[in-house]
Parts: structure tokens; sequence; C-alpha cells
């Protein structure tokens, strides 16, 4: 069990007696920002013939301006069908969802696109998250027209994009004209992340977004995640099965088991003080690199 003085990071517990810094922000009570995505009672039922399969079963949540949420729990737990319910790629069997503390209406295409220039989404696997045939010209061009800047002067565009790219660590100038499969699984992401600069979405969804990319990429991609909401205040939900990881950069965390939410709050309470019995196995099948590991429970 974690104890005040260890510090958990990416899957592993690290024995830390002095100050830690957290990519989250702890001190902050984000329950006073304006509520900017919440539902009740959400519901996703999955029929084939006589099965029955309850993905998410009558959860409940509030995402507040600024805030980062990380939404934890095993595969299958029902995750990821609630990440595609909130991006509005599913639709709810039961229960309603809430933007700006309006019920959600995305009843036509049109009213479909003006959502999602509030709420945008980086996926897991990068080499599927782009058309292949579209040059990064494109790609980039496509948010600046989708925020209205379709009539910008050339040069303007090129500045924009110049710039998204720099705030990526990534060089424009070696980017254009180049298909999204002539870069690396890790500047794909940073790419993705570019988009998002661009685009300046309320709500940034990020489902898995490391888990496919090496470890110095990975840090580099949380990195830069933290400071795209630092510097544009928008809210991130981090989609991860990484209990450590959550800790490390959430203010808010919802554990998810088997489609409900057996527990949510600020992380410190969640992870330093778990009451769900879910909560203290995810915890403690973290690995401590002080301690031999307990492989007893691996099937």
């Amino acid at each position: 069990m974690k104890t005040s003085n260890d510090r958990i990071i990416g899957q592993e517990i690290v024995d830390d007696r002095e100050s830690v810094t957290f990519g989250a922000n702890r001190d902050k009570d984000f329950s006073q920002e304006p509520m900017c995505l919440s539902g009740r009672g959400v519901t996703r039922v999955f029929r084939t013939g006589r099965i029955t399969t309850v993905a998410v079963d009558h959860v409940d949540f509030d995402f507040h301006k600024g805030e980062l949420i990380s939404i934890v729990g095993e595969s299958g737990s029902g995750k990821t069908t609630l990440s595609k319910m909130l991006l509005g790629l599913l639709e709810p069997t039961d229960g309603h969802i809430f933007f700006h503390d309006k019920l959600r209406d995305i009843s036509s295409g049109h009213k479909r696109r003006q959502y999602w220039k509030g709420i945008q989404a980086i996926f897991q696997d990068p080499f599927s998250s782009y058309n292949q045939f579209h040059k990064i010209d494109s790609v980039l061009l496509d948010c600046i027209n989708m925020r209205g800047g379709k009539s910008l002067p050339k040069d303007q565009k090129i500045e924009m994009m110049t710039e998204a790219c720099s705030f990526v660590n990534l060089k424009f100038a070696e980017l254009t004209n180049k298909y999204p499969f002539e870069l690396s699984g890790g500047q794909m992401q940073r790419l993705m992340i570019a988009r998002i600069f661009l685009l300046k979405p309320d709500i940034l969804l990020a489902d898995e977004p490391t888990s496919m990319i090496d470890a110095c990429s990975r840090a580099t991609i949380l990195d830069m995640l933290l400071n795209l909401r630092n510097e544009t205040g928008m809210t991130v939900i981090f989609i991860t099965h990484d209990i450590g990881l959550a800790y490390y950069i959430s203010d808010s965390v919802y554990i998810m088991e088997h489609g409900k939410f057996v527990e949510s709050g600020p992380a410190d309470k969640v992870i330093l003080d778990p009451q769900a019995p879910y909560t203290k196995r995810l915890i403690s099948d973290v690995p401590k690199i002080h301690e031999a590991w307990d492989l007893s429970t691996v099937g």
C-alpha cells in the first residue's frame, strides 16, 4: 500500500521524502469553476441476438473548466465505451449528457459538427488516426478552416501551422508535403497535439495516448498535454489503465469497474485513502521497485 512518503509515477511507486512536482493542480478547487461536461445516469447497452451486455451502467460525472480528470479501469471496464459517448460517436441507451449546463443535442450533422468544435480527441493508435492519403499540410489546414480561418491569407496560415508544430517540438518546414506514414509514432502523436493547439477545443479527451509509443516519447507527450492544458485552460479527460500515471497528472480520478464508477474524487483522496476494494487492488498491483514483486495473482 502506498504511504504519504511514496510517489507513484507510471506504474511504479518510488519512495520520496522530498516534495514532488505533480502535473496536477492540487491546490485548486475546480468545483468553483464552470461545468463543461456532465452526465446523469449515462448507460450503454449492447444487444447481440439474445445476449445483452451492459458496457456502461448508470454513471454520473461532473467535469469542470480547466480540470484534468482521469478515468481509470482495466480492459473491459467500460471506459472506452464511455469516451465514445462523450465524443458523440455512440448514443447513450439511457441517461443524459450535458454540455456547458445544457442538454447535449447532436441530433443532426450540423449540430454534431458544432459539438465537435468544443470537444476533440487524441486516440491510442496514432497510425489509425490519420487518413494516410492526406498530406500533413491538409491535416493542419482542416483545423484552421474548422475554426473559421478559411479566408485567412496563406502566409498567416503557414505562420499558424508553424507555431502549432513548434509547440510540440516539430518543424513545419520539415513536415510540409509529407504524408503521415512518413512520420514515427511519436511524431504522429505530437502532430495530433498540434491539431488540438490549432483547434483549441473546450475539452480534450485523451484515450490511452501514450500506450503505443516508447518511454521517452511518452514523457514528452504527457508534458505537452499538460502544457496545453495550462496554456489554453481546456478540460482534459484522460482515459487510462495506469493508476500511477493517473495520480501523477490528475486533479480528479474516477475508478471504473464493470461499467460503474466505484470511486471518484480528488486524486489525493482516491489514491492515498482508497475505499473501494477494486481501487485498493489496482494500487496493490502497481510494482514497487524496492520490494519483490508478487506475481501470485498473475494468470
